[in-house]
């Protein structure tokens, strides 16, 4: 007897609840709310649940499939690859092509003095290896005092424990002892929340600042370096106005610490050039990515490292002590040579600047206007929206109303991935997404929105 679709998904379902622990998830209410949503097939821009629902894939997976899904030169390149070389690791002084021809390309695609890339298997993995890196680089310089990493609240830079701890989401530090030692944060560049009475510039230089004033209070001698994403991702699309990375920068070049990208989410073409440094005008020493690398075809991440650490951590020092099995994995550096070459090629990155972005962020500001939305911000092809109670006061809804997880649910339950971070709504579509796509996904977050001021009783 053949089982029925229906039957099927109940089966996978619970399953699942037996015995699948999914990231971030409380697995009670999960099971409360009827089990997992089961996602069987994609393409394009759109993802299928078994449920046969389409949904236009607003977060691009989790900011990663930039190229859409179904790129079967992608698929092809993985299969070539697993079946000439299907595994090896670049220990014990051994490596293979597609990690050659991958660091060679990332070097050519990166900005400034990049010319050595450390491959992991993502971006948690990339951000502990910056840890590595840093200490090392200063340990060398003789000083192994300046141990202390400066980074940010709300932001993520991963999940390990050294991921965790860069990161400044106190969720996750209450659920260990986090962050480790010698790791200290500073205040976020959210304007929304915190410099409402101020004006972009003085905001942007305000919380610049504050780096400045946490390495006076720690010691310029014990301050290794400070490490940021050029806009908070998962922090909830924290975009710093112009005035704060320049600062960030003269502040990192005159105490002479180093600075650290996190561009996991925002490389390879997510702002509308390459590197999302090179928008901001900043030179860092280390860059940190992952996702849009592959588009997310397989699991890949890294550190590239400027001339400035490598000349002391490369050509002056030893053994490095750090690596993982996956590093350089043949078929998923193999996807990742296609991906961005596909990307140079077809000139997508050109296509977000020059296009996609600007009518995406022409549509996306049109959300302000909805009466629930205290504010709609974007930049290239991410964005954010508030929800609010009151417009004016940008007072919020009650939190017992988690009104941004019923805004996600009515965007899934009308066909669209819109992601719930708080009270804040956020996207991160596919780079190959047409005007088409950017109407459907706005005009269906309007009235996803509708929904919620409906349901949470807004006047």
């Amino acid at each position: 007897m053949i089982e029925s679709a229906e039957n099927r998904a109940a089966d996978l379902k619970s399953s699942d609840h037996r015995h699948h622990m999914h990231p971030f998830t409380d697995h009670k209410e999960l099971g409360e709310k009827g089990g997992t949503r089961i996602i069987t097939r994609a393409d394009g821009v759109y993802i299928y649940d078994s449920e046969g629902r389409k949904i236009l894939d607003g977060m691009a997976g989790l900011w990663c499939v930039n190229l859409g899904y179904g790129r079967q030169e992608l698929v092809d390149a993985a299969a070539r690859q697993m079946q000439e070389l299907p595994y090896y690791n670049s220990f014990f002084q051994c490596t293979h092509p597609p990690a050659i021809e991958l660091s060679e390309l990332l070097s050519e695609l990166s900005p400034g003095n990049f010319n050595h890339v450390f491959f992991t298997g993502s971006g948690s993995e990339a951000n502990d290896t910056q840890i590595r890196l840093i200490r090392r680089y200063w340990d060398l310089q003789g000083q192994p005092e300046k141990m202390t990493i400066i980074a940010r609240k709300n932001a993520y830079h991963g999940s390990t424990l050294g991921g965790a701890s860069l990161g400044g989401m106190s969720a996750m530090h209450e659920q260990m002892v986090l962050p480790v030692p010698g790791i200290v944060h500073i205040e976020q560049p959210y304007q929304f929340e915190l410099g409402a009475d101020l004006s972009a510039a003085e905001f942007g230089l305000q919380q610049a600042r504050l780096l400045e004033q946490k390495i006076l209070e720690i010691g310029v001698d014990k301050v290794a370096a400070f490490i940021g994403e050029p806009v908070q991702g998962a922090g909830g699309v924290i975009i710093p106005p112009d005035s704060y990375w320049p600062e960030i920068q003269r502040i990192c070049d005159q105490y002479g610490i180093l600075l650290v990208a996190d561009e996991v989410i925002t490389a390879f073409g997510r702002l509308g050039e390459w590197f999302g440094s090179t928008h901001f005008g900043i030179r860092p020493d280390l860059i940190s990515f992952a996702k849009g690398v592959s588009s997310g075809y397989l699991p890949l991440g890294g550190a590239l490292v400027s001339d400035r650490v490598a000349d002391v951590v490369i050509a002056r020092g030893g053994e490095f002590a750090h690596g993982y099995t996956y590093s350089g994995h043949p078929a998923a550096c193999a996807v990742a040579l296609t991906a961005l070459r596909i990307m140079r090629d077809e000139g997508v990155v050109d296509r977000v600047r020059e296009h996609t972005a600007p009518y995406f962020n022409q549509r996306w500001a049109g959300l302000a206007e909805h009466p629930i939305v205290g504010e709609a911000r974007s930049l290239g092809l991410v964005g954010a929206i508030e929800i609010v109670k009151q417009k004016d006061s940008r007072e919020r809804f009650h939190k017992d109303l988690a009104v941004g997880g019923l805004c996600r649910d009515f965007c899934i339950a009308n066909g669209l991935v819109m992601r719930a971070v708080g009270d804040t709504m956020i996207v991160s579509p596919p780079l190959i997404s047409e005007d088409s796509h950017i109407d459907e996904l706005v005009d269906k977050a309007w009235k996803c929105l509708d929904l919620t001021a409906a349901s949470a009783g807004a006047s």
